[in-house]
């Protein structure tokens, strides 16, 4: 289920998004998940968990070179970041690593140049600082003027799940080669009681949020990254690469989709039609 970006690197088709977990709990944590096969792990600025990523990829016995590491930078609830670079290697020094997999602008900003902060994901990317620049809760026209600037962009970290259908952004980064990472997949528990995902679980002998996870997964150019407060949703979570879904069961699960958008802050963008 791995995915290809610009043809050289691969994405892990599964992740752990580390939102919630911070301090010597989340390092656990992540230590636990290098451990049971992950090798993707996503974090951020503001997550306020870089350090325990870092120590976690430092403690862990896989190589570094096997992990994909994103980090995000310029959330909007974060201090001003006019200096990307000395952010950046502020990222860098707790991840206790040399380079990101992929750097991405967390949230749009009105009030932040788009065209100043990827040319700096740009010359952090020539650097071999980041290997790759993407975006995260762009919406399709604003990931289409992204891509007028840095026309080699590789991802856009979005909520995507069963109730949340992201048709229109997804035809569009299929087109143009990205790859949809898919935040808040299980719609943080919505969906864990709907009656057709608890039917087609029930008939295959699986948990809810494997059903759900295994749609996002199973799809072209999507890839999930759920979050997990034990080591048994851990594992559980990543059992979703070992099964799959008939094309029937895709399409019942897909007809779900009735617009639910868990992550709406105040400073999100005008967000496509749903």
């Amino acid at each position: 289920m791995e995915k290809e970006l610009l043809g050289k690197y691969v994405m892990p088709g599964i992740g752990f998004g580390t939102l919630g977990n911070t301090g010597d709990a989340a390092c656990a944590l992540i230590e636990a998940a290098l451990a049971e096969g992950y090798r993707y792990i996503d974090t951020s600025r503001y997550y306020g968990n870089e350090e325990a990523v870092g120590k976690a990829l430092a403690r862990s016995s896989v190589r570094r070179s096997d992990v994909w590491v994103t980090t995000k930078l310029l959330h909007p609830r974060t201090p001003p970041q006019p200096d990307l670079a000395l952010e950046l290697d502020r990222s860098l020094g707790m991840l206790q690593t040399d380079y990101v997999d992929l750097l991405l602008i967390h949230w749009p900003n009105p009030e932040v140049s788009l065209e100043w902060a990827l040319g700096e994901f740009v010359k952090l990317r020539e650097q071999g600082k980041v290997r790759t620049i993407g975006v995260s809760n762009f919406t399709t026209p604003l990931l289409r003027q992204a891509l007028q600037i840095v026309g080699d962009l590789v991802a856009n970290q979005v909520e995507y799940h069963p109730y949340l259908s992201q048709r229109r952004l997804l035809d569009f980064m299929r087109e143009r080669n990205l790859v949809l990472i898919a935040h808040s997949p299980l719609a943080r528990g919505a969906v864990l009681n709907d009656p057709v995902l608890q039917e087609i679980a029930q008939r295959r002998q699986l948990s809810v949020a494997q059903v759900a996870l295994r749609w996002i997964v199973q799809q072209e150019r999507v890839v999930a990254i759920p979050g997990a407060q034990n080591v048994e949703q851990l594992r559980e979570n990543l059992k979703v690469l070992e099964f799959t879904l008939t094309n029937d069961e895709m399409a019942a699960i897909a007809a779900l989709a009735r617009g639910t958008r868990i992550v709406n802050p105040k400073h999100s963008p005008a967000w496509d039609p749903a």
